[in-house]
């Protein structure tokens, strides 16, 4: 069976490109208490990721929230490695920028498809945030 690829574009936020494997969320998350930074999992209570590991992955979310203390932690995850890998955000803003930046982590956001709607965690993630493209790799060999 041939691969199923899904195509998207949008703009880039910091520039840089990765690859690996998604972990989607349709939830804002902070990375200031609500995520360890010492691990990459994902502790804050009632968070649909709780208990998940974000480490090296390509992580898709709605957007950032909480402090600016956030940015520092996303910083330090780079630094230590539970970190992911590159951001795919519906709407970028302060902390998560200011992280990324930092951390040198390529962020693309406002897609022209819904991303926590057209990439699936499991999925196999390329992006390039200079060009605003992102290539996805069903894991399901699914079309969206």
């Amino acid at each position: 069976m041939a691969e199923k690829k899904v195509r998207l574009n949008g703009r880039k936020i910091f520039k840089g490109q990765a690859k690996g494997e998604a972990i989607v969320c349709t939830e804002a998350i902070s990375f200031n208490g609500g995520v360890d930074n010492l691990t990459g999992i994902v502790t804050e209570p009632g968070h649909q990721l709780k208990g998940q590991n974000i480490a090296g992955k390509v992580l898709i979310f709605t957007t950032g929230k909480g402090s600016t203390g956030g940015s520092y932690k996303i910083y330090d995850m780079a630094e230590r490695g539970t970190g992911p890998v590159a951001f795919i955000q519906i709407s970028a803003e302060p902390v998560t920028t200011i992280g990324a930046i930092m951390a040198n982590i390529p962020v693309i956001a406002e897609c022209d498809q819904d991303p926590t709607l057209s990439i699936e965690t499991g999925d196999y993630v390329e992006l390039d945030a200079d060009k605003g493209s992102i290539i996805v790799t069903k894991r399901n060999g699914e079309t969206v």
